[in-house]
């Protein structure tokens, strides 16, 4: 108990565990390096999401032991996210496994209608990131690509590189 009064003590202790909840991800994200919460990947927005759900649960942690859980986890996971990365760069096969492929939904301003029906992405959704994208005209749209992390990229104007919207394993050769 931090104080007398019941209300003070959960306030008190909701302030500082948060704090010490804090403090412990910036000392994590200080060694892991600022990818920890990039969103390069699907596991790095699982791990955004992971951590964030862990630091509002350490705030509100009952006692020492379940906050010491807490600090374990996040530990946990970003240790698991710096070993995925090693794996995925040391091995193709393991980088297939774990990550998606990102998909070319509308090319040299045509809609590519397969690639729409099989993500369940519709034209509107598609229109509507147009708009985002300052697309004041279809025929300047190169290619439009579904990411891995479910963000969506709007690559217009005159030229398009090709390895823009390569595979994984055709911009590693």
């Amino acid at each position: 108990m931090i104080a007398s009064d019941p209300f003070m003590d959960s306030f008190l202790r909701g302030l500082i565990l948060s704090a010490l909840s804090i403090f412990w991800v910036i000392v994590l994200v200080r060694i892991n390096g600022l990818r920890s919460f990039s969103k390069m990947t699907n596991f790095d927005f699982v791990m955004t999401i992971a951590v964030g759900s862990l630091v509002a649960s350490g705030g509100q942690a009952a006692d020492g032991s379940g906050f010491l859980q807490i600090v374990a986890a996040i530990l946990a996971l970003f240790m698991v996210q710096r070993f995925t990365a090693r794996l995925r760069k040391a091995s193709a096969a393991f980088e297939a496994i774990v990550q998606n492929e990102p998909v070319v939904l509308m090319r040299d301003g045509d809609f590519i209608e397969q690639a729409l029906k099989r993500t369940r992405v519709t034209r509107d959704d598609l229109v509507a990131k147009l708009r985002e994208a300052n697309v004041l005209d279809l025929g300047q749209v190169r290619a439009v690509v579904l990411e891995t992390t479910g963000d969506i990229s709007v690559l217009h104007g005159d030229h398009l590189d090709e390895r823009l919207i390569a595979g994984p394993t055709d911009v590693r050769d």
